[in-house]
């Protein structure tokens, strides 16, 4: 089975390609969950946030919008003393400032998200090289989301949000994984 090469580089990258990177997601709670967890990779690997992924569950309430929303300065300091979690402070408070206005959010976080998703065909990226790294959209969406009080979301954050959403599609022309 041909996939994209990144994919293939570890057992996890392997089972996030097949099984949900590319695939439509919606809900506000999984979608801050991605949100905040492209967030904390920001400067680091993908593949150290994928083994971490379960801790950042267990340590976040499973990145329940309004269970994070009412963390205090005790849940941060309990967040920092965390070892399972990438322990960064600006990041933690992020995750919670995040929260508290993605509540805020009149139409939800999903559906606000949704709506920079481009519309009409796109050209599939025919190798990795030919995959960017922002559109237009993300950076309508990254300024959207710094505009409403959200932190932690560049054009590059946003695009790889975008990117493990669904919201476009980036597999390679010869990945099995590749949509019509």
């Amino acid at each position: 089975m041909q996939r994209c090469a990144w994919g293939e580089s570890a057992p996890e990258y392997v089972t996030y390609h097949d099984e949900e990177w590319g695939r439509p997601l919606r809900g506000d709670d999984a979608l801050f969950e991605r949100l905040c967890l492209e967030a904390f990779q920001s400067g680091l690997s993908w593949l150290t946030i994928l083994r971490k992924r379960p801790a950042f569950r267990a340590a976040f309430a499973n990145f329940s919008i309004d269970a994070v929303a009412e963390f205090d300065a005790d849940d941060e300091a309990r967040l920092m003393a965390d070892a399972g979690i990438v322990r960064n402070r600006a990041k933690i408070a992020a995750t919670v400032r995040n929260a508290r206005t993605a509540r805020q959010q009149p139409e939800g976080l999903s559906d606000l998200l949704w709506s920079f998703a481009p519309s009409g065909p796109r050209t599939r990226p025919a190798t990795l090289a030919d995959v960017p790294a922002t559109s237009p959209e993300s950076v309508a969406m990254a300024r959207e989301l710094k505009r409403r009080g959200f932190v932690f979301v560049g054009p590059t954050t946003a695009y790889a949000l975008m990117q493990a959403t669904g919201m476009v599609d980036d597999h390679v022309a010869d990945c099995f994984r590749a949509f019509p």
